[in-house]
């Protein structure tokens, strides 16, 4: 048992120091996650960072899709006794007022993306439902989240283009989640092995618009019941009003399974959603598709590389089987706002259609 900086703050949940969870499950993680873009269709970027204590590993990723190019600049390291620490090579996250206000950096690297940006939130941070679900009779997910709309101030540097970043338009969201979810290298199927797999449709959209944001998150089975919904209208001075069950009308680009507009439903209010640049955080950044690279996998004490694709080749568009992190302007009431627009629909799905793992919308 060995002491930490942080066993000093009133935090223990259990009677352990506080690098030690109150879970053995190998799966046990805690992550930040964050986005940002000009409120336009010429950049988008998506940065993670995670603990994995059962693992003993901590990694981190920035992703970033301008003039057609995919890049990604990714660190993992031992995670060690001290979860204050969350450098990873050139990328850190700071929370400067909890809640409130966070500061990421990457430092300049030989794979040209770098930054120093400090995140506002826009209005308080939301807690979103508890997410649970069992798989061939195990806990597969069990988390907390929390999410906030915000802007941006602080400076991006992107294959030698320097952005200026600025509150008035350099808008995104955040995340913060920790509990079970699969992390690290696969483990053996054992009875899984002999059940075919379930498929995953995920949508997961949070707004921000000048005086309000919206969020909305549906995970469902292949007959479209629910494992999670949400549909919450959180306002600038902390007012929230949940609006009932979510609904959604998706169109999709043909030959593909990405969605190329969308209406939602929330309760009384009508968004319609149109993604203008999509990421698809399945490349590169740790999200499962990658066999050499996926978050909480051992890497060593310490590696650093960058990657990139580039998007005008069709082998490097999004497959059937990716989650996409779509830039997506949203139409409601006459405002106009600007988020993330999630999505995945990976393998059968009755509402929209799709009867196996690889066929595609007409």
């Amino acid at each position: 048992m060995t002491l930490s900086p942080f066993d000093d703050y009133p935090v223990h949940q259990i009677a352990d120091v506080v690098r030690h969870v109150g879970t053995s499950d190998r799966n046990f993680y805690d992550r930040y996650y964050f986005n940002l873009h000009p409120c336009a269709d010429d950049l988008f970027s998506v940065i993670g960072m995670g603990q994995y204590p059962n693992l003993g590993v901590t990694d981190a990723f920035v992703t970033v899709v301008h003039d057609g190019v995919h890049r990604v600049v990714r660190a993992s390291r031992e995670l060690g006794p001290d979860r204050l620490d969350t450098r990873i090579g050139p990328i850190s996250v700071e929370v400067l007022e909890g809640l409130k206000r966070l500061r990421v950096v990457v430092e300049p690297n030989e794979w040209d993306v770098s930054l120093d940006i400090t995140f506002q939130g826009a209005e308080p941070a939301h807690l979103e439902p508890r997410h649970f679900h069992r798989q061939f009779e195990r806990v597969l997910i069990d988390s907390c989240r929390l999410a906030q709309t915000g802007c941006w101030s602080g400076r991006l540097s992107v294959a030698g283009h320097d952005f200026e970043v600025t509150p008035d338009h350099w808008w995104g969201s955040r995340d913060r989640s920790w509990g079970v979810r699969p992390v690290g290298e696969p483990e053996p199927p054992g009875i899984r092995g002999t059940e075919s797999p379930e498929g995953f449709f995920w949508l997961y959209v949070p707004m921000q618009f000048p005086d309000h944001s919206l969020f909305l998150s549906a995970q469902e089975r292949q007959d479209g019941s629910r494992v999670l919904e949400e549909a919450t209208r959180v306002w600038a001075d902390g007012r929230s009003e949940h609006l009932g069950r979510p609904e959604h009308d998706i169109e999709f680009v043909p030959g593909t399974r990405r969605a190329a507009r969308a209406r939602l439903r929330l309760g009384n209010l009508v968004v319609e959603a149109t993604p203008v640049l999509p990421l698809e955080i399945t490349k590169g950044a740790g999200y499962g598709l990658d066999p050499d690279w996926r978050h909480g996998s051992w890497q060593g004490p310490l590696k650093v590389e960058g990657r990139s694709w580039d998007l005008s080749d069709p082998a490097n568009q999004p497959s059937v089987f990716s989650v996409v992190d779509n830039l997506a302007r949203f139409e409601c009431d006459g405002q106009t706002g600007w988020g993330l627009f999630e999505f995945a629909a990976i393998g059968p799905h009755d509402r929209y259609g799709f009867e196996g793992w690889d066929d595609v919308a007409g």
